[in-house]
């Protein structure tokens, strides 16, 4: 029993060593003529490499067809952004000359606001085209200014008596001062304490001003403040 446990143990010795001389001075060029246990090796290391590689890929093909859709789904709001941009491209110098149009009508219309210093003067020209055209000046009341975000507006009510000529008249000097005062809420009628037979008019004018530096952050925050209600 012994003496074929040495016999066995021989014999395994013997293969394990000729197994690995098959590997021995292996041509790289010529795989082909390997012996079997060499190819048989080469082979068993090639499955395994495609098995752990498609293991591995499909997640991240999956991962890059994410990426590629998440591409294709920005395309048409790339395309489109570029199209404005171009477009803008093309007419930026109409689209500057535009802005400077815009810019002096803007500058134009603040001259015709007058500033918080210079509203007394304003009304005292209202008052002065009534008595200009010989009207009564039966009232002239401001009112509270109203403070909106870039500008301030101040009611007037007024109430003049006088001939229907002079009262048209009195309402296109309105309209011709060099400041903006709009008419609204027009009510005529005949007065019967005059005894010419003159009219009674009835208005509520409206003047504009431009807001200070300071008032305008005011008026800002007040916005904002109300926006957040």
């Amino acid at each position: 029993m012994a003496t074929q446990a040495k016999d066995r143990g021989a014999d395994f010795v013997a293969a394990l060593r000729g197994g690995l001389g098959q590997f021995r001075d292996l041509n790289p060029n010529q795989p082909g003529q390997w012996p079997f246990l060499p190819r048989l090796t080469v082979w068993a290391l090639v499955a395994l490499f495609v098995v752990v590689l498609g293991w591995f890929v499909p997640s991240g093909l999956s991962s890059q067809a994410d990426d590629l859709q998440a591409a294709r789904d920005k395309e048409p709001a790339l395309k489109a952004e570029y199209k404005t941009k171009l477009a803008q491209a093309i007419n930026l110098d109409a689209l500057k000359k535009q802005k400077e149009e815009v810019q002096t009508y803007v500058t134009q219309l603040e001259k015709q606001l007058p500033g918080k210093a210079e509203m007394d003067a304003l009304l005292t020209d209202i008052n002065q085209a009534g008595v200009g055209r010989g009207l009564v000046i039966d009232q002239f009341i401001p009112g509270q200014t109203e403070t909106k975000e870039y500008y301030a507006e101040l009611p007037i009510a007024i109430r003049v008596t006088g001939r229907f000529h002079d009262i048209g008249a009195f309402a296109a000097d309105i309209a011709a001062l060099s400041r903006i005062v709009t008419l609204h809420n027009l009510s005529i009628t005949p007065d019967p304490k005059s005894p010419g037979g003159g009219l009674s008019m009835e208005a509520l004018a409206r003047t504009y001003r431009y807001l200070d530096p300071a008032e305008v952050v005011e008026a800002r925050k007040a916005t904002a403040g109300k926006d957040k209600k």
